[in-house]
């Protein structure tokens, strides 16, 4: 076999190891990025312990066949960026929040589709899972939902026994 051959191998193997080890992958169309922009957006992937990467279309598409996975080969065309992400959500949040913060980048930098809980997600499921809160403020949420009625409870005892007195 050719040594070429070989390295798309190996980079084949190294597509299938990052999106099994994801708990999502956002596809995104990015053209005519400035390098300011790409660093910029590649700093907050990288805080959210996110991977921006760009790779051969055809080679993604062959990772995702052999992990059995159907419904990218109408998204994995022209420029297209992918994104590994701990957790479910991070990815499109972050892509939607750039795009708020620069409106210059909602041209450049648009989600195609998402590999989600070993599903595909299209454009607008994307959008959808970019507004769902991340995890730890549905967390505080629910604790201060659950703390409220205790608090309350404290204030109307404490208001009881401070007009006794």
């Amino acid at each position: 076999m050719s040594e070429n051959l070989e390295a798309k191998k190996v980079v084949v193997e190294e597509i299938k190891a990052k999106i099994n080890a994801s708990k999502s992958v956002v596809l995104t169309h990015y053209d005519r990025l400035t390098v300011a922009e790409s660093t910029a957006l590649r700093r907050k992937f990288q805080e959210a312990q996110c991977e921006y990467k760009v790779y051969k279309n055809t080679l993604v598409r062959k990772a995702f066949n052999e992990l059995g996975v159907e419904g990218f080969d109408g998204d994995l065309n022209g420029a297209t960026a992918f994104v590994f992400c701990p957790d479910e959500t991070s990815g499109c949040s972050i892509i939607a929040k750039s795009v708020k913060e620069n409106p210059a980048l909602a041209e450049k930098l648009v989600p195609k589709s998402a590999y989600v809980g070993g599903a595909y997600v299209d454009a607008e499921g994307v959008k959808k899972l970019a507004a769902i809160p991340s995890r730890e403020v549905l967390i505080a949420r629910m604790l201060g939902c659950l703390q409220a009625p205790i608090a309350n409870f404290a204030y109307v005892l404490k208001a009881i026994a401070d007009q006794k007195s």
